[in-house]
């Protein structure tokens, strides 16, 4: 169950709203920021709100930390300055050299909440994005509230990345491209137009359909195939042992289907 923070949140967003109008510098940004953690989100200004000497010899604005561990870094920018995520690029040589995978970009008015990669140099994804200006307001207050320090203890942050990751277009993309789904569809199609499609023609109609953003995301169409399990694939140049029927790939002579279809 989602923290409740819309009360406190009331309580601070005339003075954020405020700060943005006036184009309030940077520095009082972070104090207003600060309180926003401590009164808003439950953190301990004087444990759990720091300023951290990470790497050669300049600060990360924030660092908030729960149980002494630093779960992530917050980069402040001046109250009416428009956030970019390149902005982001900033705080991950802290996030990199703490091994910490989260970033909050913020000007006190728009949040941004980062994951960051270590695999092949240093990769980001934004996770959500509100803004306290122009957002529905119970939309923007539970989605900052998954920043609320019991939210960060129990990983509900995280748990979000991973829901909100499953439902990407790759994500959906890679679970619908599968022969299976496409002999799935094409039998209903057979039952309601008497028509039998292939399934890479059925593919592509189903990607054509897509949003561009949507179809750049998942990439061209590609069908796999699900591997049996329990099965083992084979050896590159190997033949069958003794005992062994060859298989025969879908569409090759000799094919059989389970669905009926001919």
């Amino acid at each position: 169950m989602a923290i409740e923070i819309r009360k406190p949140l009331r309580k601070y967003l005339p003075y954020l709203l405020k700060g943005k109008d006036e184009n309030l510098n940077e520095a009082d940004t972070v104090q207003r920021v600060v309180k926003v953690f401590e009164d808003v989100l439950g953190y301990d200004p004087m444990s759990e709100i720091t300023r951290e000497r990470l790497v050669k010899e300049k600060y990360a604005d924030i660092a908030i930390k729960v149980d002494g561990t630093i779960r992530f870094f917050v980069e402040v920018k001046a109250a009416g300055r428009k956030l970019r995520d390149r902005d982001v690029e900033q705080a991950e040589r802290y996030a990199a050299e703490s091994n910490v995978a989260w970033v909050l970009l913020t000007n006190g008015v728009a949040w941004n909440l980062y994951h960051l990669t270590f695999d092949e140099g240093i990769d980001y994804e934004r996770v959500f994005t509100i803004d306290l200006s122009t957002d529905p307001f119970e939309t923007a207050a539970e989605r900052l509230a998954l920043l609320h320090r019991q939210s960060v203890r129990h990983g509900d942050h995280e748990k979000f990345w991973e829901h909100e990751g499953a439902l990407r277009p790759e994500s959906i993309g890679r679970a619908l491209f599968t022969y299976e789904v496409m002999r799935f569809i094409r039998r209903e199609i057979r039952r309601r137009e008497g028509v039998l499609i292939d399934e890479e023609d059925l593919a592509s109609a189903i990607h054509a359909m897509l949003s561009p953003e949507a179809r750049e995301s998942i990439g061209p169409v590609k069908l796999r195939r699900k591997r049996s399990a329990g099965t083992t694939k084979p050896k590159v140049g190997s033949s069958p042992t003794a005992g062994q029927t060859p298989t025969t790939a879908p569409g090759e002579a000799g094919e059989s289907r389970g669905d009926g279809e001919s």
